[in-house]
């Protein structure tokens, strides 16, 4: 079961080191995240899996690393500056600002409706070139990536000799100043994006969009999502952008809600044609605003039919962040490893109980904190028995450490979760962090350790997987601690390993076992590399 609250995953990539909010000691800066160890390991294997499935694998595309500043002119004609704009406005009641089209007229925060009128506000961030202040010198950080594969087009077409069609791939950094970050690392002001424009013959554009529509949503199921919470959504014509032709927006079912993951839009001849001169010449069939000041024109040449083709554009355009959290969405799941007794869980039933109406009468706690821990203190009071292992989460919300009896809940939990439930992560096994956590039996048995440390730098030196060993607790919570985080497999070495057991037949083997079904087996230690190569593969 994916991930039912948004509370569950925040709790997790914090406590686990896969995502914190940005700026934290300072008391944070909305919309921005840092990516912790695990996280970094986690977004570097989705992008790669990405380029490995654009670029490496296909015939007909290139990639590039486009620079973040671009001569405003860029976005001029892209129609940014005009463009690119979200209806903002305040609450007279509170002060603060929001997104007209996200609050029906009510404020969010305070629910006054004695709101501004609508004013666009532009989402660029805009930033000086050079030392010396001037009005003209002055450039943006870009809202997006495309741009740069656009204004590259005729570099990568001249040096590469493509036909059409063809794609440039690009993944890269984006900012937006965004009236309402939101919803954790879903919507922000500093993300990551995973953009390809492929281009087309005019007249074949159509088929290729269709046909680039299936290839994303397969390859989103190839790295773990499901299509029960993948969802097509073809665009009315009153939505569409101002270059678009057609757009399908997949939708990917967040904790939070349906909403965009990936958009592949049909865009037409609009942006070679808009970053073209003599754009009279070209036969343009998108509306474009006059250019004075580009230098060539983008287009292909056809030596079959001797003539000079301005290509439409086919755009999937994924978020990179986005991706990350319906990763993390779609692996989590809280599991019993056996049902817990009554007589074990009421005592935390009991505490749960008197957490939950300390914080209720709790001045201290801010209204949205307070109200946050009590709708998801009810929540897993209902179904206790199978959400006990949130109540993690529940103590990581902010205030939550600050009441008194947080400490007493944890003391009961605790050993209840580590008998009985486990928190995982059902990752793809080239997907998650760590691949092999190598574990001894005994921390203290030099033996077991060396020989668990030497088998960790050979498998590590391979270059093939991320590999950690760790012993800092039995081996059962050990076992919880690489579920909880995603690990696919877990190499024990005991006295067996060392001829020391009962089988001497089970020298130089190790116990392998298995995160998504907890099976065991054993495997010699020759062969572990190869067997772990296989079963990832």
């Amino acid at each position: 079961m994916a991930a039912q609250t948004m509370e569950q995953l925040v709790s997790l990539c914090k406590r686990r080191g896969f995502i914190f909010p940005g700026s934290a000691i300072y008391g944070g800066l909305q919309g921005t995240y840092d990516y912790g160890p695990l996280g970094v390991e986690l977004k570097n294997n989705l992008k790669l899996a990405w380029w490995r499935a654009n670029v490496w694998e296909r015939d007909d595309m290139e990639g590039i690393d486009a620079a973040i500043l671009m001569n405003k002119l860029t976005w001029r004609y892209s129609g940014h500056e005009d463009t690119f704009v979200d209806p903002m406005v305040d609450c007279k009641a509170c002060k603060l600002r929001w997104r007209a089209d996200q609050i029906s007229g009510k404020c969010p925060s305070c629910g006054s409706t004695e709101l501004t009128d609508p004013r666009p506000f532009n989402l660029m961030f805009k930033t000086q070139v050079g030392p010396v202040p001037d009005p003209e010198s002055f450039s943006y950080l870009r809202p997006e990536t495309a741009q740069g594969i656009f204004v590259n087009f005729k570099h990568v077409l001249d040096s590469t000799s493509r036909k059409l069609p063809f794609g440039i791939a690009q993944i890269g950094k984006a900012f937006r100043n965004e009236i309402t970050p939101r919803n954790f690392i879903f919507r922000v002001r500093e993300f990551e994006q995973m953009e390809i424009e492929f281009f087309v013959r005019p007249g074949e554009d159509e088929r290729w969009h269709e046909k680039w529509v299936q290839d994303r949503i397969d390859w989103w199921l190839s790295v773990g999502l499901s299509r029960q919470n993948l969802e097509p959504y073809h665009q009315k014509k009153e939505e569409l952008a101002h270059y678009a032709k057609a757009t399908v927006d997949l939708l990917y079912r967040f904790p939070h809600g349906l909403e965009e993951l990936e958009g592949i839009a049909n865009r037409t001849d609009y942006d070679l044609g808009s970053h073209s001169r003599d754009q009279g010449s070209l036969g343009l069939r998108a509306r474009v605003s006059p250019n004075a000041h580009a230098t060539d024109k983008l287009t292909w040449f056809d030596p079959d039919s001797k003539q000079h083709v301005v290509p439409f554009v086919v755009e999937p355009s994924a978020g990179v962040d986005r991706g990350v959290l319906a990763l993390l969405s779609e692996a989590y799941a809280e599991e019993q490893v056996k049902p817990a007794p009554a007589e074990r869980l009421k005592p935390v039933e009991e505490a749960l109980a008197t957490f939950l109406r300390s914080a209720a009468r709790n001045e201290k706690l801010p209204a949205a904190a307070k109200d946050a821990i009590v709708a998801e203190g009810e929540r897993i009071a209902q179904g206790l028995g199978e959400r006990l292992p949130s109540i993690a989460g529940l103590l990581s919300l902010p205030g939550a450490d600050g009441i008194e009896v947080a400490k007493k809940l944890r003391g009961q939990v605790d050993p209840v979760i580590d008998e009985f439930y486990r928190t995982v992560l059902h990752f793809k096994p080239h997907l998650a962090p760590i691949k092999v956590a190598v574990l001894p039996l005994k921390k203290n048995h030099a033996g077991i350790v060396g020989t668990a440390k030497g088998i960790r730098r050979t498998l590590q030196a391979t270059g093939a997987m991320r590999v950690v060993y760790d012993d800092t607790g039995a081996i059962g919570k050990l076992y919880r601690r690489q579920d909880e985080i995603g690990t696919p497999f877990c190499v024990t070495v005991d006295f067996d390993t060392l001829g020391e057991g009962k089988d001497a037949a089970l020298a130089n083997t190790v116990t392998v076992r298995h995160r998504d079904t907890m099976a065991q087996e054993r495997v010699a230690v020759p062969e572990l590399e190869a067997y772990l190569r296989e079963k990832m593969r």
